[in-house]
């Protein structure tokens, strides 16, 4: 049986050269924290494993939440040959080295083989397609871990031949957990060492983590690692240190992936429900983060038209001009002007009819295609064009003394119909 790179020298691998995040990776799923609802002792991800019955899985959760442990947790349980693969450096030719051996593995010696593909979103879509027929022919029982929306990242037909599996950020009590666990044990962790850290400073390591175990360790690490040693012996960690150390988190925030249509999500509809502390909050999220403003600036120009629209003809005034002060000023000032604009447009009145006329008609533009320009709106500008009935019956709206006429200026096929319907 195989001992892949997860589980070969797993003596070197608790070597105090290693990182702490790795040296306390859990062993089996006694060590295993978090992740009830995948990984619990009911749970069927965890009765395959353990009855080494595992079919094809894809693991989506964000870093730090648990996948590559799974991976571990596998290879040191399960009878099959478990080969590690990441999608960050292999490619198409390292996959057939890969399912020529399972082949042959399987064939011979009557043994599967695991194939776990770190990061597999990073695999196009016809880098993906090459797993099929192996997937499907049971050559290879494929595990994927990604931080990227499957319904995305992954194609279609390798999800419906695998069971996906959700893993969420780690509770606060489960990074908790996690650091009281390194810091008592004497083998992998800070067991040896006489460390007094105050509740304050373990809370602040807790919220730095944000969910991510690895964070969490490095953190702590980190920080142990550069206090200096006190009376008796003893490392004390308190608030101001950790403050020190850490300074600014990192907020888990890829402005290309999943979280980032997720932040702006809850941005536009906190806005749309006309909760101005929301849309601040959600603001704030994004600029700490390093967003953009200006794509932050055109979402609010496109919200003033689509959600306030009619309501408030001055919402896109207001719009624009902070999206002109975001370019001509730049963070961090222009974060005020996003603030003022962000307040008055979730505090504004809210009418989308303008919008949805929009959607209707071009709901009846997709329908029946270019549908011919009814005669008496067209522009005789020819002898011929006149004699075919071009302009005939037109009435000229500055004619009437209220400049409004009642004619009709839509398709034969469409007349008398209705898209824009105000609210008021």
């Amino acid at each position: 049986m195989s001992k892949d790179l997860f589980s070969q020298n797993a003596d070197a691998v608790l070597k105090i050269s290693a990182p702490l995040a790795e040296r306390m990776r859990p062993q089996d799923f006694d060590d295993f924290v978090g992740q009830e609802s995948v990984a619990g002792p009911e749970k069927p991800l965890r009765k395959s494993i353990q009855n080494d019955t595992l079919q094809s899985v894809i693991l989506w959760g964000p870093p730090g939440s648990g996948k590559t442990t799974l991976a571990h947790i596998i290879s040191q349980t399960t009878k099959a040959f478990f080969q590690p693969f990441s999608a960050a450096t292999s490619g198409i030719p390292e996959l057939r080295a890969v399912i020529k051996d399972a082949e042959e593995r399987l064939k011979f010696h009557k043994q599967r083989t695991i194939l776990f593909v770190d990061e597999i979103h990073r695999f196009n879509k016809t880098q993906q397609d090459a797993f099929l027929p192996h997937v499907e022919h049971g050559t290879i029982i494929l595990i994927g871990a990604t931080t990227e929306n499957p319904s995305f990242a992954i194609v279609a037909p390798l999800m419906s031949r695998s069971l996906l599996l959700v893993l969420h950020p780690l509770a606060p009590e489960h990074i908790r957990t996690i650091i009281d666990n390194t810091l008592k044990d004497a083998k992998r962790g800070f067991g040896k060492m006489k460390i007094a850290i105050t509740d304050g400073a373990k809370e602040m390591l807790v919220q730095f983590a944000d969910g991510d175990a690895r964070v969490a360790l490095n953190s702590l690490e980190f920080v142990v690692m550069h206090t200096l040693v006190g009376k008796n012996n003893t490392i004390t960690i308190d608030e101001k240190i950790i403050e020190d150390a850490l300074q600014k988190k990192a907020l888990r925030y890829d402005k290309t992936g999943e979280e980032h249509y997720n932040v702006i999500s809850a941005f536009i509809k906190s806005m749309r429900d006309s909760d101005p502390d929301g849309a601040l909050y959600w603001l704030s999220r994004m600029i700490e983060a390093g967003e953009d403003p200006r794509f932050i600036a055109r979402r609010m120009v496109i919200f003033a038209s689509e959600d306030v629209g009619m309501a408030d003809i001055k919402a896109l005034l207001v719009a624009n001009a902070v999206f002109d002060a975001v370019e001509r000023i730049g963070l961090p000032e222009a974060q005020i002007n996003l603030a003022h604009g962000v307040v008055y447009l979730a505090q504004a009145p809210k009418d989308n009819s303008a919008y949805m006329g929009l959607l209707a008609s071009r709901e009846d533009v997709q329908k029946y295609g270019a549908l011919p320009v009814p005669l008496h709106l067209r522009n005789a500008v020819t002898k011929m064009m006149k004699g075919l009935g071009y302009g005939k019956g037109y009435k000229y709206a500055h004619d009437a003394p209220d400049a409004k006429v009642m004619q009709e200026h839509l398709p034969e096929k469409l007349k008398g119909g209705k898209y824009y319907k105000p609210k008021k």
